[in-house]
């Protein structure tokens, strides 16, 4: 910054002073009047950040998770107070689920009304106050204009600092227009963390040891280079490695290494493996309910594998599992230091990774279920698609097409390629699709969402046209129903169907009002020449589909589940 920064002005032009020197150029929100201080500052240096406005708050906190984890920096949220935060909790949750780094700047009364219940009062340090199970990192509310930049530096170190995650600031409508001189700080770093020497020697001795070992990564706060060292560690010991829920892109997909991803839908093979290994080293996981198949891949607390947990927050570390060693790094540390373990000239295992690979392969072959069949779908968004496609998806049974027949590249190839949220929030995947046309425009974007899914944010297909994204295709599985309820429904209670069956619009007609271009498929031989239409043309479009609500997943159908159900039932 010039040192024009130390010129009185507006505390809240002195905050969006503090954002471009941390390198912010974009940040997402909804106007508000709590916070006209800062507007105006957005407005005073729109050469060099953008402010791009959302029609619903819960878009716009979506929108700042998938820059906080495109970028590996945080995404920055803007919203006016009451409501307006209320409405984005829900992408506060989600980027502390993900472990994503996020701001949200939250417009405040006045100081002098607080504790009067003024309008559209809350204490945002109580709503989301930090804690094991809270919803961010740190909460904090900026009283003083000469230390918002203090407070602005803390909350990038925090976001960004071990296990990322979000952090919420509190802004005084009062104490953004007090004229300030206090400068801004230097763009923040976070401090690396490094595994101890000594953990490292007693992880080779675990390998030495091992017969069935298996490698589950994932987390956020990989970079190009540990990512790279990931994969020359997996290769020097020839470990089988699958992804954790919803971070497929860690791992290079096609690499014959590759085992799958262990999450919602795993395949069974897979699950039987990690539960007949003998070591599972976990790098960058926390090993969630999800991850974890209900905590039944690894029993709790104690695994019956050897257990060695590596993660960037200290906190995560024995959380759940008593592991057998815990390393605790940071991940742009971590693939480098497992890289200095030298492998043996030979390994017992070999066999084993092989089987692992032909298990996932084996698992890509699918009979085809018509007239729509989202598995060659799929393939054919893969085959079309550009390598550096980013995908996104949200909440929803249809998801489960997407990460299992998508061959996601390792972020090393091509940065992040999938965009989707372990807290299974519906609504997540279009604003983050919205988000990534508009932060890297070179790139095509694919967002698969379920009819239920897509209309929880699909207003914000007005973002994306009045933003100018291009290279936007959301494909909308629409089978007239909140399948994965519906799912559950059959299971538990066979036949007795309330509140999942879904009364949907035309997609079609409702993306073109909003001036998209859209297209509705009836069967899979369609889909090869529209997919095709939309990548060409490059303008945002929508892709309808219609789905029988019978074909509930890539595995099995409502009626199997009800039998099923049924049959149980009738033995007691």
């Amino acid at each position: 910054m010039s040192d024009s920064n130390t010129v009185p002005r507006l505390a809240g032009h002195a905050l969006v002073e503090a954002l471009i020197a941390q390198g912010v150029d974009t940040c997402f929100g909804v106007p508000g009047e709590s916070y006209l201080a800062v507007l105006d500052g957005l407005h005073q240096h729109r050469n060099r950040i953008r402010f791009v406005a959302c029609r619903q708050e819960g878009g716009a906190s979506f929108m700042a998770d998938a820059q906080g984890k495109l970028s590996g920096r945080p995404g920055i949220c803007f919203v006016t107070r009451g409501p307006g935060a209320s409405n984005a909790a829900i992408g506060v949750h989600s980027a502390f689920q993900d472990s994503t780094p996020m701001i949200v700047f939250v417009g405040q009364v006045a100081s002098d009304q607080r504790d009067r219940e003024a309008f559209q009062e809350v204490d945002y340090r109580q709503m989301f106050g930090p804690g094991t199970l809270g919803m961010a990192k740190w909460a904090a509310e900026v009283q003083s204009a000469d230390r918002l930049p203090e407070y602005v530096a803390r909350a990038f170190h925090t976001s960004m600092q071990g296990r990322p995650g979000p952090v919420v600031l509190a802004l005084p409508e009062d104490m953004l227009t007090t004229p300030t001189a206090a400068p801004v700080l230097p763009r923040v770093e976070p401090a690396l963390a490094w595994p101890a020497p000594g953990a490292l020697r007693d992880l080779r001795v675990l390998l030495m040891q091992a017969q069935r070992p298996i490698l589950i990564a994932g987390g956020s706060g990989w970079t190009v280079a540990s990512v790279e060292a990931l994969q020359r560690f997996a290769e020097n010991w020839q470990l089988p490695v699958t992804c954790g829920l919803r971070f497929q892109d860690t791992f290079d997909n096609r690499h014959p290494l590759y085992a799958g991803d262990a999450g919602i839908g795993i395949n069974p093979a897979l699950a039987r493996r990690i539960r007949e290994a003998d070591l599972v080293l976990a790098i960058g996981v926390r090993l969630g309910e999800m991850t974890t198949s209900g905590y039944t891949l690894l029993q709790v607390p104690r695994p019956t594998q050897k257990l060695v947990h590596l993660h960037a927050g200290p906190e995560e570390l024995g959380r759940v599992y008593a592991a057998d060693l815990m390393l605790q790094s940071s991940l742009a540390c971590a693939g480098k230091a497992l890289e200095t373990l030298a492998a043996p000239p030979t390994l017992p295992w070999a066999d084993w990774t092989a089987a692992a690979r032909a298990d996932y392969l084996a698992n890509q072959q699918v009979v085809p279920v018509e007239p729509m069949d989202l598995a060659s779908v799929m393939r054919t968004v893969q085959r079309l698609a550009p390598a550096d496609t980013v995908y996104t998806n949200g909440a929803g049974n249809f998801s489960g097409w997407l990460h299992r027949y998508v061959q996601y590249p390792g972020l090393q190839h091509h940065g992040r390629t999938q965009l989707a949220c372990t807290s299974g929030a519906m609504g997540y995947g279009f604003p983050a699709a919205v988000a990534a046309a508009l932060l890297y425009p070179q790139r095509t974007v694919v967002n698969v969402a379920g009819d239920g899914d897509f209309l929880m944010t699909g207003q914000e297909l007005a973002t994306a046209k009045a933003s100018g994204a291009r290279r936007l295709v959301s494909i909308v599985v629409d089978n007239g129903s909140y399948g994965t309820i519906r799912m559950h429904q059959e299971r538990e209670y066979p036949g007795r169907v309330c509140g999942s069956d879904l009364h949907n619009p035309d997609f079609v007609m409702l993306a073109r009002a909003y001036g998209w271009q859209a297209e509705r498929v009836d069967q899979s031989a369609q889909f090869e020449s529209a997919f095709a239409r939309a990548l060409a043309s490059g303008e945002p479009t929508l892709l309808h589909l219609k789905l029988d609500t019978d074909v509930i997943t890539s595995r099995t159908t409502l009626g199997t589940i009800r039998a099923a159900a049924m049959a149980r039932q009738a033995q007691g």
